[in-house]
Protein backbone atom coordinates (compact mmCIF):
# COMPACT_ATOMS: atom_id res chain seq x y z
CA UNK A 1 0.00 0.00 0.00
CA UNK A 2 1.11 3.47 -0.77
CA UNK A 3 2.26 5.68 1.94
CA UNK A 4 0.58 9.26 1.53
CA UNK A 5 2.39 12.48 0.77
CA UNK A 6 -0.06 14.13 2.84
CA UNK A 7 2.60 15.33 5.29
CA UNK A 8 5.39 15.56 3.54
CA UNK A 9 6.93 18.78 2.02
CA UNK A 10 5.22 20.08 -1.87
CA UNK A 11 8.35 20.30 -3.86
CA UNK A 12 5.81 21.46 -6.65
CA UNK A 13 7.37 24.37 -8.40
CA UNK A 14 5.22 26.99 -8.04
CA UNK A 15 4.31 29.01 -11.41
CA UNK A 16 5.91 32.35 -10.64
CA UNK A 17 9.34 30.63 -10.62
CA UNK A 18 8.62 28.96 -13.98
CA UNK A 19 10.69 30.88 -16.81
CA UNK A 20 8.52 32.81 -19.24
CA UNK A 21 10.43 31.92 -22.92
CA UNK A 22 9.32 32.45 -26.14
CA UNK A 23 11.97 31.51 -28.90
CA UNK A 24 13.41 33.63 -31.47
CA UNK A 25 11.35 33.62 -34.92
CA UNK A 26 13.10 32.95 -37.84
CA UNK A 27 13.42 33.32 -41.40
CA UNK A 28 13.61 30.58 -43.91
CA UNK A 29 17.11 31.43 -45.04
CA UNK A 30 18.82 32.54 -41.40
CA UNK A 31 17.52 29.13 -39.91
CA UNK A 32 19.38 27.32 -43.11
CA UNK A 33 22.55 29.11 -42.35
CA UNK A 34 22.46 28.81 -38.83
CA UNK A 35 22.14 24.89 -39.25
CA UNK A 36 25.20 24.79 -41.91
CA UNK A 37 27.38 26.41 -40.08
CA UNK A 38 26.19 23.91 -36.83
CA UNK A 39 26.86 21.42 -39.02
CA UNK A 40 30.35 22.51 -39.80
CA UNK A 41 30.84 23.50 -36.38
CA UNK A 42 29.92 20.17 -34.71
CA UNK A 43 32.35 18.45 -37.20
CA UNK A 44 35.14 20.91 -36.73
CA UNK A 45 35.06 20.14 -33.10
CA UNK A 46 35.09 16.06 -33.30
CA UNK A 47 31.66 16.12 -31.70
CA UNK A 48 28.31 14.56 -31.53
CA UNK A 49 24.85 16.13 -30.97
CA UNK A 50 22.19 14.04 -29.05
CA UNK A 51 18.39 15.80 -28.96
CA UNK A 52 15.65 14.69 -26.65
CA UNK A 53 12.08 14.13 -28.55
CA UNK A 54 11.00 17.80 -26.60
CA UNK A 55 13.38 20.02 -28.53
CA UNK A 56 12.67 22.50 -31.28
CA UNK A 57 12.51 20.28 -34.93
CA UNK A 58 15.45 21.86 -36.17
CA UNK A 59 17.27 20.73 -33.41
CA UNK A 60 16.04 17.42 -34.06
CA UNK A 61 16.42 17.23 -37.33
CA UNK A 62 20.27 18.41 -37.10
CA UNK A 63 21.05 15.73 -34.87
CA UNK A 64 20.44 13.10 -37.16
CA UNK A 65 21.48 14.78 -39.93
CA UNK A 66 24.97 14.92 -38.66
CA UNK A 67 24.97 11.71 -37.24
CA UNK A 68 24.20 12.41 -34.09
CA UNK A 69 20.78 10.60 -32.10
CA UNK A 70 17.05 11.39 -31.38
CA UNK A 71 15.38 9.91 -28.19
CA UNK A 72 14.59 9.78 -24.53
CA UNK A 73 16.97 11.14 -22.05
CA UNK A 74 18.38 7.93 -21.10
CA UNK A 75 19.00 6.34 -24.50
CA UNK A 76 20.77 10.02 -25.35
CA UNK A 77 23.50 9.39 -22.73
CA UNK A 78 23.75 6.12 -23.60
CA UNK A 79 24.16 7.00 -27.76
CA UNK A 80 26.96 9.53 -26.12
CA UNK A 81 28.62 6.60 -24.40
CA UNK A 82 28.98 4.65 -27.21
CA UNK A 83 29.64 6.83 -29.83
CA UNK A 84 33.53 7.61 -30.96
CA UNK A 85 33.54 11.03 -30.61
CA UNK A 86 35.58 12.83 -27.95
CA UNK A 87 32.75 15.55 -27.28
CA UNK A 88 29.48 14.94 -26.71
CA UNK A 89 26.52 17.92 -27.67
CA UNK A 90 23.25 17.30 -25.44
CA UNK A 91 20.39 19.44 -26.65
CA UNK A 92 17.99 18.90 -23.83
CA UNK A 93 17.73 19.72 -20.10
CA UNK A 94 20.72 19.58 -17.17
CA UNK A 95 20.33 16.93 -16.09
CA UNK A 96 20.32 15.23 -19.12
CA UNK A 97 23.73 16.49 -19.59
CA UNK A 98 25.01 15.21 -16.38
CA UNK A 99 23.88 11.69 -17.21
CA UNK A 100 25.60 11.58 -20.18
CA UNK A 101 29.04 12.98 -18.49
CA UNK A 102 27.76 10.42 -15.82
CA UNK A 103 28.01 7.28 -18.16
CA UNK A 104 31.02 8.87 -20.49
CA UNK A 105 33.47 10.52 -17.58
CA UNK A 106 35.78 10.35 -19.98
CA UNK A 107 34.19 12.44 -22.94
CA UNK A 108 33.92 16.70 -22.64
CA UNK A 109 29.65 16.94 -22.25
CA UNK A 110 28.46 20.58 -23.26
CA UNK A 111 24.94 21.90 -24.15
CA UNK A 112 23.33 25.03 -25.74
CA UNK A 113 23.24 26.75 -22.43
CA UNK A 114 23.52 25.54 -19.06
CA UNK A 115 20.45 27.61 -18.21
CA UNK A 116 18.14 24.45 -19.32
CA UNK A 117 16.69 23.12 -16.08
CA UNK A 118 13.85 20.94 -14.91
CA UNK A 119 11.23 21.40 -12.71
CA UNK A 120 11.29 17.89 -11.18
CA UNK A 121 15.25 18.33 -10.71
CA UNK A 122 14.96 21.65 -8.88
CA UNK A 123 12.39 20.42 -6.93
CA UNK A 124 14.33 17.79 -5.36
CA UNK A 125 17.05 19.48 -3.33
CA UNK A 126 19.96 17.57 -2.84
CA UNK A 127 20.43 18.51 1.00
CA UNK A 128 16.96 18.06 1.82
CA UNK A 129 16.18 14.80 -0.30
CA UNK A 130 19.32 13.56 1.74
CA UNK A 131 17.97 14.23 5.05
CA UNK A 132 14.68 12.65 3.41
CA UNK A 133 16.55 9.60 3.05
CA UNK A 134 17.99 9.52 6.61
CA UNK A 135 14.61 9.88 7.81
CA UNK A 136 13.77 6.50 6.20
CA UNK A 137 16.97 4.17 6.37
CA UNK A 138 14.46 1.14 5.91
CA UNK A 139 13.49 1.78 2.45
CA UNK A 140 15.29 1.44 -0.55
CA UNK A 141 15.96 4.52 -2.31
CA UNK A 142 14.60 4.75 -6.60
CA UNK A 143 15.08 8.15 -8.00
CA UNK A 144 13.59 9.08 -11.69
CA UNK A 145 16.33 9.77 -14.18
CA UNK A 146 14.95 13.40 -14.17
CA UNK A 147 17.30 14.49 -11.18
CA UNK A 148 20.75 15.88 -10.71
CA UNK A 149 24.07 13.59 -10.32
CA UNK A 150 23.63 14.65 -6.25
CA UNK A 151 20.47 13.09 -5.93
CA UNK A 152 21.25 10.21 -8.15
CA UNK A 153 24.12 9.79 -5.88
CA UNK A 154 21.88 9.24 -2.75
CA UNK A 155 19.88 6.56 -4.40
CA UNK A 156 19.90 3.00 -4.70
CA UNK A 157 18.04 2.66 -8.50
CA UNK A 158 18.40 5.34 -11.06
CA UNK A 159 14.83 4.32 -13.17
CA UNK A 160 13.46 5.62 -16.22
CA UNK A 161 9.76 5.75 -17.09
CA UNK A 162 10.13 2.74 -19.82
CA UNK A 163 11.73 0.41 -16.62
CA UNK A 164 10.45 1.56 -13.43
CA UNK A 165 6.96 -0.87 -13.38
CA UNK A 166 9.72 -3.32 -13.67
CA UNK A 167 11.87 -2.73 -11.11
CA UNK A 168 9.65 -1.63 -8.64
CA UNK A 169 8.10 -4.32 -9.27
CA UNK A 170 11.15 -6.81 -8.85
CA UNK A 171 11.73 -4.61 -5.59
CA UNK A 172 8.40 -5.28 -4.53
CA UNK A 173 8.70 -8.72 -4.86
CA UNK A 174 12.14 -8.69 -3.11
CA UNK A 175 9.69 -7.65 0.03
CA UNK A 176 11.50 -4.01 -0.47
CA UNK A 177 10.03 -0.83 0.78
CA UNK A 178 10.22 2.64 -1.47
CA UNK A 179 11.47 5.89 -0.90
CA UNK A 180 10.61 7.04 -4.37
CA UNK A 181 11.48 10.54 -5.96
CA UNK A 182 10.81 13.26 -7.41
CA UNK A 183 7.49 12.71 -9.59
CA UNK A 184 4.89 12.19 -7.04
CA UNK A 185 2.39 11.50 -10.33
CA UNK A 186 4.52 9.43 -11.65
CA UNK A 187 4.99 7.40 -8.08
CA UNK A 188 1.43 7.09 -8.02
CA UNK A 189 0.99 5.18 -11.36
CA UNK A 190 3.56 2.84 -10.42
CA UNK A 191 2.35 2.44 -7.09
CA UNK A 192 -1.34 1.42 -8.08
CA UNK A 193 0.25 -1.01 -10.79
CA UNK A 194 2.86 -2.73 -8.68
CA UNK A 195 0.74 -2.55 -4.98
CA UNK A 196 4.42 -1.42 -3.95
CA UNK A 197 4.54 0.27 -0.42
CA UNK A 198 6.42 3.38 -1.79
CA UNK A 199 6.85 6.64 0.18
CA UNK A 200 6.71 9.41 -2.26
CA UNK A 201 8.41 12.77 -2.81
CA UNK A 202 6.21 15.65 -3.63
CA UNK A 203 7.55 16.53 -6.63
CA UNK A 204 6.01 16.88 -10.51
CA UNK A 205 6.79 18.12 -13.80
CA UNK A 206 5.27 21.62 -15.17
CA UNK A 207 4.09 20.57 -18.13
CA UNK A 208 1.98 17.26 -17.37
CA UNK A 209 0.80 18.48 -14.20
CA UNK A 210 -1.17 21.10 -16.43
CA UNK A 211 -2.98 18.15 -18.22
CA UNK A 212 -6.78 18.43 -17.18
CA UNK A 213 -8.89 15.75 -16.94
CA UNK A 214 -12.58 17.57 -17.73
CA UNK A 215 -11.20 19.36 -20.97
CA UNK A 216 -9.66 16.24 -22.11
CA UNK A 217 -13.23 14.71 -21.86
CA UNK A 218 -14.65 17.76 -23.93
CA UNK A 219 -11.94 17.17 -26.06
CA UNK A 220 -12.81 13.27 -26.65
CA UNK A 221 -16.43 14.07 -27.72
CA UNK A 222 -15.06 16.34 -30.23
CA UNK A 223 -12.54 13.46 -31.80
CA UNK A 224 -14.56 10.68 -30.47
CA UNK A 225 -12.27 8.18 -32.88
CA UNK A 226 -8.78 9.96 -31.22
CA UNK A 227 -6.28 7.68 -29.54
CA UNK A 228 -4.81 9.40 -26.06
CA UNK A 229 -1.04 8.77 -25.17
CA UNK A 230 -0.44 10.14 -22.13
CA UNK A 231 2.80 10.44 -20.23
CA UNK A 232 2.53 8.73 -16.67
CA UNK A 233 4.02 11.88 -15.15
CA UNK A 234 0.62 13.51 -15.71
CA UNK A 235 -2.37 13.61 -13.15
CA UNK A 236 -4.42 10.21 -12.35
CA UNK A 237 -7.52 11.71 -14.10
CA UNK A 238 -5.71 12.31 -16.79
CA UNK A 239 -3.77 8.53 -17.01
CA UNK A 240 -6.94 7.02 -16.33
CA UNK A 241 -8.05 8.35 -20.24
CA UNK A 242 -5.33 7.37 -21.92
CA UNK A 243 -5.23 4.64 -24.85
CA UNK A 244 -1.65 4.50 -23.97
CA UNK A 245 0.31 5.37 -20.97
CA UNK A 246 4.38 5.35 -21.37
CA UNK A 247 7.40 7.31 -22.18
CA UNK A 248 8.14 9.22 -25.01
CA UNK A 249 9.47 6.18 -26.52
CA UNK A 250 6.45 4.08 -25.84
CA UNK A 251 4.01 6.97 -26.82
CA UNK A 252 6.43 7.08 -30.49
CA UNK A 253 5.76 4.04 -30.37
CA UNK A 254 1.83 3.88 -29.68
CA UNK A 255 1.48 6.32 -32.62
CA UNK A 256 2.43 4.16 -35.06
CA UNK A 257 0.98 1.22 -34.38
CA UNK A 258 -2.63 1.87 -33.43
CA UNK A 259 -4.57 1.93 -36.06
CA UNK A 260 -6.08 5.55 -35.11
CA UNK A 261 -6.04 8.75 -37.46
CA UNK A 262 -6.32 11.26 -34.39
CA UNK A 263 -4.36 11.28 -31.42
CA UNK A 264 -4.63 13.71 -28.84
CA UNK A 265 -1.24 13.42 -26.94
CA UNK A 266 -1.00 14.35 -23.53
CA UNK A 267 3.10 15.10 -23.15
CA UNK A 268 5.43 18.14 -24.35
CA UNK A 269 4.81 19.06 -27.94
CA UNK A 270 7.91 19.00 -28.87
CA UNK A 271 7.33 15.39 -29.61
CA UNK A 272 4.95 16.46 -32.43
CA UNK A 273 8.11 16.89 -34.66
CA UNK A 274 9.07 13.23 -34.57
CA UNK A 275 5.40 11.84 -34.36
CA UNK A 276 4.28 13.75 -37.74
CA UNK A 277 7.47 12.68 -39.48
CA UNK A 278 7.14 8.94 -38.87
CA UNK A 279 3.15 9.25 -39.06
CA UNK A 280 2.77 11.66 -41.73
CA UNK A 281 -0.55 10.71 -42.56
CA UNK A 282 -2.23 10.71 -38.97
CA UNK A 283 -3.90 13.65 -37.15
CA UNK A 284 -2.15 15.01 -33.63
CA UNK A 285 -3.85 17.56 -31.50
CA UNK A 286 -2.17 18.33 -28.42
CA UNK A 287 -4.58 17.39 -24.71
CA UNK A 288 -5.43 20.48 -23.25
CA UNK A 289 -4.05 22.33 -20.62
CA UNK A 290 -6.85 24.93 -20.25
CA UNK A 291 -9.68 24.82 -17.40
CA UNK A 292 -10.31 24.81 -13.40
CA UNK A 293 -6.61 25.58 -11.69
CA UNK A 294 -5.07 26.22 -15.00
CA UNK A 295 -1.96 28.56 -14.39
CA UNK A 296 -0.62 27.83 -18.44
CA UNK A 297 3.11 28.07 -16.48
CA UNK A 298 4.04 25.54 -19.47
CA UNK A 299 0.68 25.63 -21.95
CA UNK A 300 2.51 22.04 -22.82
CA UNK A 301 6.21 23.04 -23.86
CA UNK A 302 8.68 23.41 -21.15
CA UNK A 303 10.17 26.81 -21.20
CA UNK A 304 13.64 25.30 -20.33
CA UNK A 305 13.74 22.77 -23.51
CA UNK A 306 12.63 25.74 -25.85
CA UNK A 307 16.38 27.66 -24.91
CA UNK A 308 17.98 24.61 -26.96
CA UNK A 309 17.80 27.03 -29.88
CA UNK A 310 19.79 26.95 -33.18
CA UNK A 311 21.12 30.43 -32.07
CA UNK A 312 22.71 29.27 -28.84
CA UNK A 313 23.71 25.68 -30.16
CA UNK A 314 25.49 27.95 -32.99
CA UNK A 315 27.43 29.78 -30.62
CA UNK A 316 28.32 26.67 -28.63
CA UNK A 317 30.16 25.55 -31.62
CA UNK A 318 31.93 28.90 -33.30
CA UNK A 319 32.73 30.39 -30.16
CA UNK A 320 34.88 28.64 -27.50
CA UNK A 321 34.69 31.35 -25.06
CA UNK A 322 30.95 30.98 -25.05
CA UNK A 323 31.19 27.30 -25.12
CA UNK A 324 33.95 27.52 -22.22
CA UNK A 325 30.80 28.25 -20.00
CA UNK A 326 28.51 25.76 -21.78
CA UNK A 327 30.49 22.67 -20.36
CA UNK A 328 29.01 19.62 -18.03
CA UNK A 329 30.93 19.40 -15.14
CA UNK A 330 30.37 16.81 -12.28
CA UNK A 331 32.61 16.12 -9.36
CA UNK A 332 34.23 12.70 -10.01
CA UNK A 333 33.50 11.39 -6.50
CA UNK A 334 29.54 12.27 -7.02
CA UNK A 335 29.45 11.01 -10.94
CA UNK A 336 31.36 7.37 -9.63
CA UNK A 337 28.62 7.15 -6.96
CA UNK A 338 26.02 8.00 -9.45
CA UNK A 339 27.20 5.89 -11.68
CA UNK A 340 26.70 2.86 -9.81
CA UNK A 341 22.35 2.89 -9.67
CA UNK A 342 22.14 4.04 -13.12
CA UNK A 343 24.17 0.50 -14.24
CA UNK A 344 22.31 -1.12 -12.19
CA UNK A 345 19.31 -0.02 -13.76
CA UNK A 346 20.82 -1.09 -17.02
CA UNK A 347 22.56 -4.25 -16.22
CA UNK A 348 18.56 -4.94 -15.20
CA UNK A 349 17.55 -3.66 -18.35
CA UNK A 350 20.24 -6.18 -19.74
CA UNK A 351 18.85 -9.18 -17.96
CA UNK A 352 14.86 -9.03 -18.45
Amino acid sequence: MSVSTQNLPDYTMPAQQVPLYEPESLDDKTRDDLKARIAEGIKAMGAVLIAHYYVDGDVQDLAEATGGFVSDSLEMARYGRDHEAANVIVAGVRFMGETAKILSPEKRVFMPTLKAECSLDLGCPPDKFEAFCNEHPDRTVVVYANTSAKVKSLSDWVVTSSCALDIVGHLRDRGEKILWAPDKYLGDYIQKQTNADMLLWSGACVVHEEFKAKALIDLKKVYPDAAVLVHPESPASVIELADVVGSTSAIVKGASTLPNETFIVATDRGIFHKLRQLNPDKRFIEAPTAGDGATCRSCAHCPWMAMNELQTLERLVTDETYRSGCEILVDPKIGARAKMPLDRMLDFQRRS
